[in-house]
């Protein structure tokens, strides 16, 4: 899962979104560094990333991609189910527009921000006027946020070459979504992630 899967499974959950969108920029244990509520949002993002991984759909849809491009499948995956998550926005979550979520989670998460780790701010300062999440629902955006991952960070260069994977298997995987992502929507409305 990526920004908005893992803002719209905490919103379900009633979690922190600050925590839940914090954790990849949290480092070992987030106890005393954060308050009880963020460090709780922190700690359901790791548990929905290894529930994630570890989905049968998820495995199936990792051998979707070339040997290459299979070590950074999961980074690569991770944005695809965002980018059908947005695209399918309405069918998933008929009671608020995408654009009203995003808006709410934004004024949420940026009062918030004041002592946040830098890299955690830089990334707010591009997230929300860029529109990024949004922006998911376009295929050629994913890819140039696979490419612009890859750019940034050498050793996951094969994340632009499995762009072409993702699109050879889009209807699979995209299936593989509709199979699990609504049955994480339930386990986090019963609070079960």
């Amino acid at each position: 899962m990526n920004f908005l899967a893992h803002l719209h499974l905490a919103s379900l959950a009633d979690s922190s979104l600050l925590g839940n969108l914090l954790a990849d920029f949290v480092r070992g244990n987030p106890d005393g560094l954060y308050s009880d509520n963020i460090v709780s949002g922190i700690r359901m993002h790791r548990r929905v990333d290894v529930m994630t991984d570890s989905l049968p759909e998820v495995k199936i849809a990792r051998e979707y991609f070339r040997q290459e491009f299979r070590r950074v499948a999961p980074i690569t995956l991770d944005v695809v189910w965002d980018h059908f998550l947005s695209l399918h926005w309405e069918t998933l979550v008929p009671d608020i527009s995408l654009e009203d979520f995003i808006a709410q989670c934004q004024q949420e998460i940026e009062p918030q921000l004041i002592g946040m780790p830098e890299r955690f701010q830089n990334l707010n300062a591009w997230l929300w006027p860029e529109r990024w999440m949004q922006r998911y629902a376009a295929l050629p955006f994913i890819g140039k946020v696979l490419a612009g991952m890859a750019s940034r960070r050498p050793k996951l260069s094969a994340l632009e070459g499995s762009f072409h994977d993702l699109e050879l298997n889009y209807d699979a995987l995209e299936q593989l979504f509709w199979q699990f992502y609504p049955q994480m929507m339930q386990q986090a409305k019963n609070r079960q992630l």
